[in-house]
């Protein structure tokens, strides 16, 4: 499970370090995708098995499902580790998610979220104040 959220900063080249503890659980070929709110997903070959799984079972006569199956999968990249445990994200995912320098790397249990610090300072500065009441909308899910 990920979890936690560490600050870091991309070098000139587009490469970051992820925290050690998340490099070990993805191993050495991941996937980093576009995500939500527009940041990116980063999940281990296994994960992404299960994910593509069911995503494969959406209706692709639903013009949802082939938008949201496109923009998924056609920013999605297989990336690994250099040998001082950085990744070189790919440009247009960096374009994407409107990463320069500052970055936050956060844990969302079967996944990883990069941010540009901007972004998910904005972010928390929205949804912070709604967290009570987001929690309660929950607990009609089961949560």
């Amino acid at each position: 499970m990920f979890m936690g959220e560490f600050h870091h900063t991309l070098d000139n080249k587009g490469r970051l370090i992820f925290p050690a503890k998340f490099r070990e659980e993805l191993g050495e070929r991941f996937i980093a995708t576009k995500g939500l709110d527009n940041c990116l997903f980063v999940y281990g070959q296994a994960e992404w098995a299960i994910l593509e799984e069911k995503l494969k079972q959406l209706p692709m006569t639903k013009p949802e499902a082939r938008a949201f199956m496109r923009f998924f999968f056609a920013g999605a990249a297989e990336l690994t580790w250099d040998k001082q445990g950085r990744v070189l994200l790919p440009a247009n995912l960096r374009e994407y998610a409107r990463l320069e320098k500052d970055v936050v790397v956060i844990g969302v249990a079967t996944r990883i979220e990069i941010w540009s610090k901007e972004a998910w300072d904005a972010y928390n500065e929205r949804v912070s104040p709604e967290v009570t009441e987001i929690a309660e909308t929950l607990v009609g899910l089961g949560i």
